[in-house]
């Protein structure tokens, strides 16, 4: 994938993506992160695509312009930890420690965000790690490994193979919300759908689902606005 950026105030970056079953040249800007990509149909050249995207250079400064803006972690900055907002404020000794509404970190204030984003990480696999094996014991069935990424176009994934995928950043939500998508991904050790014998195998492991996913659909975009690093 290609990055071009667009001249103007503020210049745009677009990532270049080139597509045999793409039909039309398109523009779609990430409801995540807010990034641009440019698709190009196989036949139409860059220089074709850029003026396309040039022509639309007003719309997309518009539609960036209304996205919430990023929030970089670190000293002072309230965070979602399971649900729950914690002020992050100077620790002493070597671990992080939540005091009541507080997580406490020590060290110097520019790694901040990334001890945390470490901390987050591991409780994450904690508990991610818990829910798949309790919903995997309702299920009747194992999955093979756990990995967790920082991924974008979804929460959770099931290969064919068992192995089960997750965003870290659903440390984030409310257990609730962790816990279901642990379900729903558990549940694809049995159905590889999202047929109603799927959405049956989750209600049956997990409860009433409705509120957990509409909670994700709402709110989901929210916890990539928080930025641990300072790079891009």
């Amino acid at each position: 994938m290609g990055h071009h950026m667009l001249a103007g105030n503020p210049p745009v970056a677009l990532s270049l993506r080139h597509s045999a079953r793409a039909r039309r040249i398109s523009l779609r800007v990430s409801g995540l992160d807010g990034r641009v990509t440019l698709t190009i149909p196989r036949g139409v050249s860059e220089a074709e695509a850029l003026a396309f995207a040039r022509s639309r250079a007003d719309w997309l400064r518009g539609h960036l312009a209304g996205r919430p803006e990023q929030i970089v972690v670190g000293l002072g900055c309230d965070l979602p930890v399971e649900g729950e907002i914690l002020r992050i404020v100077p620790g002493t000794g070597r671990r992080i420690v939540r005091d009541a509404a507080q997580l406490c970190v020590p060290g110097p204030q520019e790694s901040v965000g990334a001890r945390l984003e470490g901390w987050l990480k591991a409780r994450a696999r904690d508990r991610l790690a818990a829910a798949s094996d309790h919903y995997a014991a309702l299920l009747g069935r194992r999955h093979t490994r756990l990995t967790l990424r920082d991924t974008r176009s979804r929460w959770g994934s099931c290969s064919a193979k068992g192995a089960l995928g997750y965003s870290w950043r659903l440390i984030l939500a409310p257990p609730d919300v962790l816990n279901y998508v642990a379900a729903h991904e558990v549940a694809h050790l049995a159905q590889m759908n999202h047929s109603p014998a799927f959405w049956a195998e989750v209600e049956r492991i997990y409860g009433p689902y409705q509120e957990a996913r509409g909670w994700l659909r709402t709110h989901g975009s929210d916890l990539h606005r928080f930025k641990f690093t300072t790079q891009a």
